[in-house]
């Protein structure tokens, strides 16, 4: 039997003027950016709906903006539409909105853990000490070869298994760099360094994922609904234990996404549909595997193509 997957995108998929047109047309994402705005205190949905585009690429910013953009659309999308998903997953922050979809965190508590986690994530690393890069077209194994070279005493993996041919790497600025030399040398000429404050997903951000543990720690997890594909282990968790630790390890350990598509495939999806600004994800389910049918909801023009 055909199985539907709702996926929920991460960061760099922002943009000002994200969520507006849906807080205008439905109560229900009123409601959610509402919800957001209170929680923290601060006028997030004016963030998300004007800008300015460098105080919402913050990490502390930009992490609560799409979690909140990606719930508020996925409301919409429950009472408008009716859909609903046999599987959750998002990719690095989006699987907190997997998390809140699958009924396993109150968005309240998951906007304002995200917002920690952004906090968490930029301090764990001085700004310029990191860095994170796209290579192309290189295969697993031989990056491997090429981030053990750079390395030189520093660090440097693997971060981001997006799709076949695109993973993203982050370290050590020095490091990183190096690694784009070799890979460029290596004639994988697509290898450049990507526009973001920090070097997410690897093991710099390891005390960042002990300052998360504690804030997590005093939320409350229920049971999930729904199962969540972690992005650290690309399997179905449908077990409120094991959230929290799996949120933890996410911070420092690779984002498996390449695998957690393969995985919802295994399982029966033929149908994804990506929740919240952007279809960066919905490109990649495109890449991975062009017989599964991807869309995307972010607006009314894509609220209307679903129907």
């Amino acid at each position: 039997m055909a199985k539907h997957a709702f996926i929920f995108p991460g960061q760099g998929s922002q943009y000002a003027g994200m969520g507006k047109e849906l807080a205008e047309n439905f109560p229900a994402a009123r409601e959610v950016f509402a919800e957001a705005d209170d929680a923290l205190g601060m006028k997030l949905s004016k963030l998300c709906f004007e800008g300015p585009e460098d105080s919402l690429r913050l990490t502390t910013n930009t992490q609560p903006a799409i979690l909140t953009t990606s719930i508020a659309a996925l409301k919409v999308v429950q009472a408008e539409t009716g859909l609903v998903a046999d599987f959750m997953a998002g990719h690095s922050l989006g699987e907190y909105s997997a998390l809140v979809a699958a009924g396993a965190l109150a968005f309240a508590d998951a906007v304002r853990t995200v917002r920690a986690r952004g906090t968490f994530m930029q301090e764990a690393v001085p700004v310029g000490v990191g860095a994170m890069a796209a290579i192309l077209g290189v295969e697993s194994a031989v990056l491997a070869e090429i981030c053990a070279e750079a390395a030189q005493g520093e660090v440097v993996a693997p971060a981001n298994f997006n799709s076949p041919g695109q993973i993203v790497i982050a370290g050590n600025s020095g490091a990183v760099n190096r690694a784009i030399e070799i890979a460029k040398a290596r004639g994988f000429r697509k290898a450049m360094l990507l526009p973001v404050s920090a070097p997410f997903h690897c093991s710099l951000m390891i005390p960042a994922g002990e300052r998360l543990a504690k804030t997590l720690a005093a939320i409350t997890v229920a049971p999930l609904q729904v199962p969540v594909i972690s992005n650290v282990e690309a399997k179905p968790n449908a077990s409120k234990e094991r959230v929290v630790e799996l949120l933890v390890r996410q911070v420092s350990a690779p984002v498996l996404w390449d695998a957690s598509v393969q995985e919802m495939i295994a399982q029966g999806v033929t149908l994804v549909t990506e929740i919240g600004p952007g279809k960066v994800l919905s490109g990649l389910v495109k890449r991975i595997d062009k017989s599964v049918e991807s869309k995307n909801i972010e607006d009314l023009a894509s609220l209307k193509a679903l129907a």
